[in-house]
């Protein structure tokens, strides 16, 4: 029998839309790698000794944590369930990665920042998240990083791609149904295409000399909620027509930071890893949605 000396990645949250997004990589990457993407369902990471037991047999080389509770509204009616998975299923995959020496890849959020400054938040910033889902996010990092020195974290904001549940699929159909759609524009970000961060996440594995600790990445300049709907419109050939209201105008169960916009020099630097204008890889995949 020939042995596999290729590396192994393990992909938890495997049927989420960065899983999704690197399963379309696996193919380029499969001469050096194996990959195994685990759904909830076939790992729970907020059983420990599942996790054990998975981490003692298989021993990935490198764990992708994109398993995750995302809810951010339901979230605050549901503490308990956010910090399981955000939280203790962290700590629990960052253990079993420590005893197996893996890298631990956990992706966060710009969440875990409160929104109330000018300034681009980088990744030494003072964390103060305003609701449960950010709490819970923030948590895990801290379990993560205290677990497993061999931890990289990559805050990224407002995902979106071809695949799953996202605003720019939530958009798209609506822009089907309306005539007008009221969008918050007072609360400002940086979104992001999953794919984008897939290929990030795939050059930080294929680095010789790791670097580990806290990075943000991004699609770049920030913008609105509306400007991003506008864009959505735009390229799309949609005719909606699109009012810009006020957060105060659209309340919901959770408080959301107004500008989480992060600095990402730092992964630029590192890892060497190319940013990407938001418009360009929005305009990729609204090419990838509407010729399906």
């Amino acid at each position: 029998m020939i042995q596999d000396l290729r590396k192994k990645i393990l992909v938890t949250g495997g049927n989420g839309q960065l899983a999704n997004c690197i399963k379309k990589l696996t193919e380029r990457y499969e001469t050096d790698y194996q990959f195994e993407f685990l759904s909830s369902e076939e790992l729970d990471i907020t059983d420990e000794t599942a996790v054990e037991e998975y981490f003692n047999n298989t021993k990935p080389d490198f764990c992708i944590n994109a398993a995750a509770y995302t809810a951010v509204d339901l979230a605050e009616s549901e503490e308990e369930k956010a910090f399981a998975i955000n939280a203790e299923g962290v700590r629990n995959l960052a253990k079993s990665a420590k005893k197996n020496n893996t890298v631990l890849i956990h992706i966060s959020t710009d969440y875990v920042f409160s929104g109330d400054t000018d300034i681009s938040y980088s990744e030494d910033n003072f964390t103060a998240p305003i609701g449960v889902y950010g709490r819970s996010k923030r948590a895990g990092e801290e379990a993560a990083l205290e677990e497993n020195p061999k931890t990289i974290i990559i805050r990224t904001s407002w995902l979106y791609s071809e695949f799953n549940k996202n605003f720019v699929k939530t958009m798209l159909s609506l822009f089907e149904t309306k005539d007008e759609l009221n969008i918050v524009g007072d609360q400002y970000g940086q979104p992001t295409n999953a794919n984008d961060l897939a290929e990030a996440i795939m050059k930080i594995i294929e680095t010789p000399a790791l670097s580990f600790g806290i990075f943000h990445f991004s699609n770049y300049p920030e913008t609105t909620w509306f400007l991003f709907a506008k864009k959505i419109a735009e390229l799309s050939k949609s005719h909606i027509k699109l009012n810009a209201i006020s957060t105060s105008e659209y309340p919901t169960p959770a408080q959301r930071p107004v500008r989480s916009t992060m600095a990402l020099d730092k992964i630029e630097q590192t890892y060497k890893i190319d940013l990407k204008h938001w418009e360009n890889s929005l305009e990729e995949c609204i090419e990838t949605l509407t010729k399906n």
